[in-house]
């Protein structure tokens, strides 16, 4: 059962010194992972045109998703504009178009003494959570990427990915040196996790390879978790955690609508939770996006005739791919009302980078 409630009992963040209108402490960048406007507009109908978290967002924009080399990105290219704040080419993770290693916000967090940290539905490795602490020119190269993650400075990581760890490093007892070497803590059950401190860093591996699909309520309590652990490990400094939704992918490459539904639903509870802890705690901005657009999803008419009282509608699909369409991003709390307007997917990882270096988003 997801345990939303148990962030009423959160220490709040002391603000003093802070002006909660202008300065961000904490960031949460939540990334639901192919989802457009119509996965938004889909889940407003679904909902009877009742309230949602979108709808709750204090402020709104859009991207354009295109990556240095394609009208249409993959998730690495997209990923890496996103945590990085520069455009590079598909399949590229980390790096500019010409090979070079680029800071994302999560080691720019980390440079500035905030604990960071990802929790992902997917596999650890997989390209949206990479871009955020590997450097490759291949998504595909994931004994590189294990490793990257492994040597990372995150305090938390929560997702899949025990299968890789094992082709890299040996047995499960192998895996576990490897990483308490480093500092790390494995734990391999939601149970394992939510029973840690926040003493030591802690890489929850709950699954040989993706966490999987229609998890229920696991990302939304994922997420409940390592907000705790991190404001544990913050000692006043903020922190920073992506969260992605990352099988909202999937369905549309599948292109099943109710599936994506079902993706939608887990990635919405979890940014429920995101937005209960910015309301609780001043200094914390949740920005919400997507890293593209997949299955080009239409919601259309069943009928032609507009003179029925209801014609009914049919979720239609134009691609198993990806689409060049732009993508919204909700925003909540402190400083969510300084970044508008149509941006590139690279602008808004400025953006973003901005604010973790200058602690304000006054000058954006």
């Amino acid at each position: 059962m997801r345990k939303v409630l148990a962030l009423l009992s959160f220490a709040i963040i002391s603000v003093s010194g802070v002006n909660a209108q202008d300065d961000v402490r904490n960031i949460i960048y939540m990334i639901g992972d192919g989802m457009g406007l119509a996965s938004v507009s889909m889940m407003q109908l679904e909902n009877n045109f009742e309230t949602t978290i979108f709808d709750r967002a204090d402020n709104v924009a859009l991207t354009k998703t295109y990556s240095a080399d394609n009208r249409v990105t993959d998730s690495a290219a997209s990923g890496t504009a996103l945590s990085s704040g520069v455009k590079t080419n598909n399949t590229y993770i980390g790096v500019d178009k010409d090979g070079k290693s680029l800071f994302s916000v999560a080691e720019l967090a980390a440079m500035r003494g905030m604990p960071t940290g990802v929790v992902v539905t997917t596999y650890l490795q997989h390209a949206t959570p990479a871009a955020f602490y590997a450097h490759c020119i291949s998504r595909h190269d994931s004994a590189t990427i294990t490793r990257q993650l492994v040597e990372s400075d995150m305090d938390v990581a929560v997702g899949g990915g025990m299968t890789l760890f094992r082709e890299v490093y040996g047995d499960n007892e192998c895996v576990e040196e490897a990483l308490h070497d480093v500092g790390f803590d494995l734990v391999q059950s939601m149970a394992e996790l939510e029973a840690v401190d926040g003493d030591s860093r802690v890489m929850a591996l709950l699954a040989d390879k993706e966490v999987g699909a229609d998890s229920g309520d696991y990302l939304a309590d994922a997420t409940n978790e390592a907000l705790r652990l991190l404001e544990a490990r913050s000692n006043g400094n903020g922190f920073f955690l992506m969260v992605e939704g990352s099988l909202i992918d999937g369905m549309g490459h599948a292109n099943d609508a109710e599936a994506m539904q079902r993706e939608m639903e887990g990635f919405m509870a979890a940014v429920e939770v995101a937005v209960m802890y910015a309301e609780q705690n001043p200094g914390t901005l949740v920005v919400v996006t997507a890293d593209h657009e997949t299955g080009g999803l239409s919601i259309v008419s069943n009928d032609a005739d507009f003179n029925l009282s209801e014609q009914g509608v049919s979720y239609s699909f134009a691609t198993k791919g990806h689409s060049a369409s732009m993508v919204p991003v909700y925003l909540y709390g402190t400083g969510a009302e300084r970044i508008n307007g149509v941006m590139e997917n690279s602008e808004l990882g400025a953006k973003i980078k901005s604010i973790v270096d200058n602690g304000s988003v006054e000058s954006l």
